[in-house]
């Protein structure tokens, strides 16, 4: 049987590259089969380098929210190129880029670029240690804030324990100040503070959960969190890497009216280029050197390509009816994905956020034993909405999700031509280039796979 030529690049690539890929998830192991390795991406779409074309709702996980080489972005980034590829020097593009994110977000009045959402995150944390000068990080079960040590912490058994090491090669000497809590539960994090709020440095979240699957923040949770730190005098922090920009226009802080007092930033603000910033009140951004004592450096931190991206990018989105359109498209694509498997009898979980969406396909024997049914009425016989979803945590989601339906579900769209993420525990996203054509070719790619699915 021939190979294709995916198949034949992954075989030469797991000879080159741990587990042939640059970053896990790639590597479909979660669904099983050959990666796609992609040829070019155009709009909404991408192609493969067989030749096949995919309606792509990863979108490099989130930051091309004007679509694959727009053209605004590709001449932003060429102009940038001509003029030089890196100074290791303060350019004008990022006073312009840092304009366009204070203006959207007024809770940020100071911004340090950096070049990963990870480092953002693990320079948020280490400034709020040293502006409080306590040691103990808040973290909530399934919330991803990148790789670095103090943040690959597991729940132990309590409601709200000490992090325990989720990765061989972390100490528990690293996790050791890191405090698991479930996302949703507000009691255990009053719990928590009641006992240790003297300790606790912040607490960091993500607004959305968007490495758990797609899981919103249920009443009053976020500013429940940013009242107990205000009242105990631990710094507020919001992880939207992934929802700034993403989720309304001035990012989670402005849909739901928070006042983070630091803020960590990627993706969207890179337009597709490596980039990550952490900004906030000036009072503690002020801590940051060469203005204060606490250091964090990068090389390549405020890349003129990257500053000019995410520039033209965030322009591109806040142009009039473009943020509104793109989020019709993913409602759009959430109702016909809880139409079609409707129609085919399948529990499914889904909800948009701006213009994120997410879905879980739910285990009829889980839910039946968390008593719930299958059309998501719960022990008090409410469903969706107003009543509380079954996938609200981590926790629900490692019990509730039928994983396996989902690899079915993701090869059978792949081969409709819809690229969706390589896990059940991924969020989707649309962009500026998706609109009714790519919805109803979803539609009906969803229904055919559904129905294959539902056996």
């Amino acid at each position: 049987m021939t190979r294709s030529r995916s198949e034949e690049l992954f075989a030469q690539a797991q000879a080159l590259l741990p587990g042939g890929v640059s970053s896990p998830v790639r590597a479909f192991r979660a669904v099983g089969g050959t990666p796609v390795f992609v040829e070019r991406g155009s709009g909404a779409f991408i192609r493969d380098v067989d030749g096949r074309s995919y309606i792509d709702y990863v979108l490099s996980w989130g930051p091309l929210a004007l679509g694959h080489a727009h053209p605004r972005v590709v001449a932003a980034v060429c102009e940038a190129a001509e003029r030089g590829l890196s100074f290791g020097a303060p350019t004008e593009l990022e006073n312009r880029l840092a304009e366009r994110i204070r203006a959207a977000m007024p809770s940020i009045e100071l911004v340090r670029f950096v070049t990963s959402g990870t480092e953002a995150c693990m320079s948020a944390l280490r400034l709020a240690r040293a502006a409080t000068g306590r040691t103990k990080v808040v973290k909530f079960a399934g919330g991803y804030h990148g790789h670095a040590d103090a943040m690959l912490a597991q729940a132990g058994s309590g409601v709200a324990t000490f992090g325990l090491p989720d990765s061989p090669g972390v100490t528990p000497g690293a996790t050791a100040d890191t405090i698991v809590v479930e996302y949703n539960d507000l009691p255990a994090l009053k719990a928590l503070f009641a006992e240790r709020g003297d300790e606790i440095a912040c607490v960091i979240v993500e607004p959305c959960a968007g490495n758990m699957g797609l899981v919103l923040p249920e009443d009053g949770f976020l500013h429940g969190i940013q009242s107990l730190c205000r009242a105990h005098g631990a710094l507020f922090v919001l992880d939207e890497v992934m929802t700034g920009f993403r989720v309304a226009p001035g990012g989670a802080q402005g849909l739901w009216g928070l006042d983070p007092d630091i803020t960590c930033l990627g993706k969207v603000i890179g337009g597709g280029l490596p980039v990550g910033a952490y900004g906030g009140k000036r009072r503690f951004l002020e801590l940051v050197a060469p203005a204060g004592p606490v250091y964090q450096a990068g090389t390549l931190a405020g890349n003129p390509l990257a500053m000019a991206a995410g520039l033209a990018t965030i322009e591109g989105l806040l142009a009039p009816g473009v943020f509104p359109a793109m989020v019709e498209t993913a409602q759009a694509i959430v109702a016909a994905l809880e139409a079609a498997a409707d129609e085919a009898g399948v529990p499914l979980q889904a909800a948009a956020c701006g213009t994120m969406f997410g879905f879980f396909f739910l285990s009829p024997e889980a839910l039946a034993r968390a008593g719930w049914d299958e059309a998501g009425r719960g022990p008090d016989g409410r469903g969706r909405p107003p009543g509380r979803r079954p996938v609200r945590d981590f926790a629900t989601a490692r019990r509730l999700v039928d994983t396996a339906r989902y690899a079915r579900f993701f090869h059978a769209m792949l081969e409709e031509g819809v690229y969706l993420p390589p896990s059940a525990f991924e969020s989707c996203f649309v962009s500026a280039a998706h609109g009714p054509r790519e919805v109803e070719a979803t539609r009906r790619a969803a229904r055919r796979a559904m129905a294959r699915v539902a056996g």
